[in-house]
């Protein structure tokens, strides 16, 4: 078997998670997050969609993770983010993690935001 290192260019991915933080870049963070290329910073959680929308130009999907367990977002959330030209993929924290990993490392304009297990 042939291992590849992965590249992530200046994007920034998820080192690891833990109950109530994230571990991005190397730097533990708490709370809710939001990454994309530019970083991360805090977010406010399903309630905060400016800081989803702001995202909108640079990115082609959204990883949304609602803590260890799959909580549907509210439909008018999914809509605004939709009508913006955004695809939204709704799972759990771990699994939000790991697929934007894969697709950052795939070069694709991808962003994550995560509720803390």
């Amino acid at each position: 078997m042939q291992m590849n290192d992965v590249s992530f260019g200046a994007a920034t991915p998820v080192d690891g998670y833990g109950p109530g933080f994230f571990r991005i870049g190397g730097q533990p963070l708490d709370g809710a997050l939001c990454v994309s290329i530019e970083g991360a910073r805090s977010w406010g959680g399903l309630e905060d969609e400016a800081a989803l929308l702001d995202l909108a130009s640079d990115i082609d999907v959204l990883f949304v993770g609602t803590g260890g367990e799959l909580v549907p977002l509210p439909k008018a959330l999914t809509a605004r983010l939709e009508a913006a030209g955004v695809g939204v993929e709704v799972m759990s924290t771990p699994s939000a993690c790991r697929t934007y990993n894969v697709l950052l490392g795939e070069g694709r304009r991808v962003a994550l935001a995560v509720l803390p297990v």
